[in-house]
């Protein structure tokens, strides 16, 4: 009996599923993927030419609202969740309604899906989007950097724009990310690391990639995407907490596997939470996690020249993803602005036009802060467009990038900057000592 099935996803995990699990599997015959979180993602299709010979026409792409229309009108009889960062309650939802409609529901377990490398892989996850996984990925290559050790990253999937362009990415320069047409949101993960001097991969097909990036590595560190669990079989598990949402840890799907799995927890952030707020993400650790090794660390953020802040009315923008699926109402930029004596946090939220004005809607929580998306073209003028139109002194950004580079900005502007730092003993460096001597004896 061949199987008729939808997986449902957001550009990423997805795909991964697809390559590790159904294609060329004769058992089952994809009939769409359904796209989430990410805008425009949907009415594209899975190309051919990565969907391999039982789909000689590609796979479309559909909008997740479709879903049960879709599962009435092709007969599925599996529905696979492909995607991160979703509130137990909402996965369940999203399983109701495809029981409902006479489909299984199923979430492909996370050792499964792992490839396993030829070389050490020290993998970085999270609990939730925004908890501090790329300031931690770059203190870890500086770290190895300092043994001796040279690393490459490879990076969670953002195959936002030509599929069939971005089977394999290798990024190493500038000039790469004009290459590859990348969105704001893949060079904010990607520049930080490029500015150190490592290499970055990503792209579609994990195996491939996995295969290019070995011979350019003594250890390849995976950097997550969201709370996601990692592609790669990790000799090393490090998961990030985030105090300020304690508890989440436990609620959002797939963070609290990373939990239960980790070799390494950090609790981030420390800084800035209430200590209660600590106390309770240790305790949810020791319970469910108790082989892991807890440190603290903190979230160091940095202004040049902070003195312009004072007394300045200030619009905030912040990085995207930690806002609209993170679930934050604010971040770094907030925190910068109130310590340095803004005299007004100014509400950009009557200002917004087009996608931006969208996505207020879709994320309520969003505070009077702004978040930097920039999916398309469209979106990054949208973007431009809400900034020049808001009536302030200073814009602050708390992005990992330098956003005036790529906008047309007329207002001055700021970068807050944010960094990973030890917070005490144990550190990090300690945690990965007996990792890496087993690894390296």
């Amino acid at each position: 009996m061949i199987e008729n099935v939808i997986i449902m996803g957001a550009a990423g995990r997805d795909f991964h599923n697809f390559n590790v699990y159904f294609k060329d599997n004769s058992r089952y015959r994809v009939v769409a993927f359904t796209a989430a979180q990410i805008p425009n993602i949907e009415g594209r299709s899975y190309p051919p030419e990565l969907a391999g010979k039982i789909y000689p026409a590609g796979i479309p792409i559909r909008a997740e609202a479709e879903l049960a229309g879709l599962i009435r009108e092709n007969s599925i009889d599996l529905v696979a969740f492909s995607y991160s960062d979703v509130p137990y309650s909402e996965v369940m939802h999203k399983a109701s309604i495809a029981m409902a409609e006479n489909a299984d529901f199923i979430m492909i377990g996370a050792r499964y899906t792992m490839l396993k490398s030829a070389k050490p892989v020290i993998a970085v996850c999270a609990v939730r989007t925004g908890c501090g996984k790329s300031p931690t990925t770059r203190k870890i290559c500086e770290l190895l950097a300092k043994e001796g050790k040279k690393t490459v990253v490879v990076r969670h999937p953002m195959p936002y724009g030509d599929l069939r362009k971005q089977e394999v990415q290798r990024f190493s320069s500038y000039q790469d990310f004009e290459k590859m047409q990348c969105t704001i949101e893949e060079r904010e993960e990607y520049e930080p690391l490029i500015d150190l001097g490592i290499t970055v991969f990503a792209g579609i097909d994990y195996e491939k990639i996995l295969r290019a990036a070995e011979p350019e590595a003594d250890i390849i560190i995976w950097d997550g995407g969201n709370n996601d669990t990692p592609f790669f079989a990790p000799d090393v598990h490090i998961v990030l907490f985030d105090p300020h949402r304690a508890g989440h840890e436990l609620l959002y799907y797939p963070g609290e596997t990373n939990m239960i799995m980790a070799d390494i927890a950090i609790i981030n952030k420390v800084n800035t939470a209430q200590p209660e707020k600590i106390d309770e993400v240790r305790h949810n650790i020791e319970r469910h996690a108790p082989k892991a090794r807890i440190i603290l660390a903190e979230s160091e953020i940095s202004v040049n020249r902070p003195e312009r802040i004072r007394e300045r009315r200030v619009l905030v923008v912040e990085d995207g993803p930690t806002l609209t699926h993170g679930g934050m109402t604010h971040g770094a930029g907030m925190i910068a602005a109130r310590k340095h004596g803004a005299a007004v946090i100014v509400d950009p939220r009557p200002y917004a036009v087009g996608t931006l004005a969208k996505a207020y809607k879709t994320y309520p929580h969003i505070g009077p802060v702004l978040p930097a998306m920039g999916y398309s073209p469209a979106q990054v003028k949208d973007l431009e467009t809400t900034i020049h139109n808001v009536d302030c002194d200073l814009v602050l950004f708390a992005t990992p990038i330098k956003l005036n580079r790529l906008l047309s900005i007329d207002h001055p502007a700021l970068r807050v900057s944010y960094t990973y730092r030890d917070h005490g003993k144990p550190d990090l460096e300690d945690a990965l000592r007996p990792f890496l001597m087993k690894l390296f004896p």
